[in-house]
C-alpha cells in the first residue's frame, strides 16, 4: 500500500513549532544521578520550525523530509509520535513534514519545539484526547525542554527544567545571532569549568527586573571553548546599549541574544552586529511571545 492510498488522500496540516530563550540560566546543584538542577525563565518568539501531518490509516509513521543528516530513528519527531502512538494504543500512523528554520545545537530548542508540536498535532488528529499534563510527562521522557513546549506560555522553570510556573514576560523584541557551530548540550555540562553553585531565586520575589541582575552559567564555558560564539557576543554586545540586559547565551548555545522594547532599536542593533560579523553568522528579529501560536493552555 502506497502513501496516497494509506491516508485516502485526507488533507494535511500545518501546525507551528516556535523557538525559545532562555531569558537566564543558573545551575544551583547537581543530583545524585548527575542531572544538573536549574533554574530559567522561558519565553517563547514568533520564529520557528513548521511541521504538516498527514493522518494513516495503516499505523505507520513516516518521515517525508530529511534534515540535517539526523537518522530516523534519533529524529525527535518520529520519536515523539511513535511514542504518543505507543501510549495511546491507536492503530493510526502519519505521514510527517518538517519546514526546518530553527538552527541546529544552537540552544533555542528546536528539536524539542518539533517534538512537543508533533504531540499536540497527533493528539488531536488522532482523537487521542490526552490532557496537557498527560502530554508533558509524555514529552519529558524525549527531553527536559519539551515539556515547557506543551506548557505553551512564558515560564519560570526549575528542577532540570520540567517544574514550570507561569511567568509574565512582556512582548519585547530580541536580537538573535546564529553562529556557525553547533553545541552538544551533554559537552557543556560535563565540563570541569562549569560552576553549578548559583544561589537560587525564590519564584516569588521573581520580577522582570531582576533579569539585569541574572546570568546564562554556561556562557563563559561556550565562549572559552567556542571562538565563533564568543565573537556573536561581542559584536551583539557592542550594539546592544539600547538593550534591556545587553547581549547573553540561549540554553547552552550556540546562539546570543538580546532584549530591546522598541523594534527599530532592534533592527538597528541587528543590521549594526551583522555588518563586523562573517557571512557564516546568521540571524534574525522577532517578537516575543507570551502564549503559544496553538495556545495549548486551553487544548485537551
Amino acid at each position: 500500500m502506497n502513501d496516497v492510498e494509506s491516508s485516502h488522500a485526507l488533507p494535511i496540516s500545518n501546525w507551528p513549532a516556535p523557538a525559545k530563550l532562555n531569558l537566564f540560566l543558573h545551575v544551583i546543584g547537581r543530583r545524585a544521578d548527575d542531572y544538573h538542577l536549574l533554574q530559567s525563565v522561558f519565553t517563547l518568539i514568533d520564529f520557528g520550525d513548521n511541521l504538516r501531518f498527514q493522518v494513516r490509516d495503516d499505523g505507520v509513521i513516516r518521515r517525508m523530509t530529511d534534515h540535517g543528516g539526523v537518522a530516523e530513528e534519533n529524529d525527535l519527531v518520529v520519536r515523539a509520535a511513535k511514542l504518543l502512538q505507543e501510549k495511546s494504543k491507536t492503530s493510526l500512523g502519519c505521514n510527517i513534514w518538517l519546514d526546518k528554520r530553527i538552527p541546529m545545537g544552537g540552544g533555542l530548542g528546536g528539536g524539542s519545539s518539533d517534538a512537543a508540536t508533533t504531540l499536540i498535532a497527533l493528539n488531536q488528529l488522532w482523537n487521542v484526547n490526552f490532557e496537557r499534563e498527560q502530554l508533558q510527562k509524555i514529552g519529558l521522557a524525549l527531553g527536559a525542554d519539551v515539556p515547557f513546549f506543551i506548557f505553551g506560555r512564558s515560564a519560570f522553570a526549575e528542577g532540570v527544567g520540567e517544574s514550570l510556573t507561569p511567568a509574565d514576560i512582556p512582548a519585547v523584541w530580541y536580537v538573535v545571532l546564529s553562529p556557525p557551530v553547533a553545541i552538544a548540550t551533554a559537552q557543556i555540562f560535563q565540563s570541569p569549568e562549569l560552576t553549578r553553585d548559583s544561589i537560587p531565586l525564590k519564584i516569588a520575589d521573581f520580577s522582570v527586573v531582576e533579569l539585569v541582575n541574572c546570568k546564562n552559567d554556561l556562557q563563559p564555558v561556550v565562549l572559552k571553548a567556542f571562538p565563533a560564539v564568543a565573537q556573536s557576543f561581542a559584536a551583539l554586545n557592542a550594539v546592544s546599549q539600547k538593550s534591556i540586559f545587553g547581549a547573553r547565551m540561549t540554553g547552552s548555545g550556540a546562539c546570543i541574544f538580546a532584549a530591546f522594547e522598541r523594534e527599530s532599536d532592534a533592527r538597528d542593533a541587528f543590521s549594526s552586529a551583522s555588518a563586523t560579523l562573517s557571512l557564516e553568522h546568521t540571524g534574525f528579529v522577532a517578537r516575543g511571545l507570551d502564549c503559544h501560536p496553538l495556545n495549548v493552555m486551553t487544548t485537551r
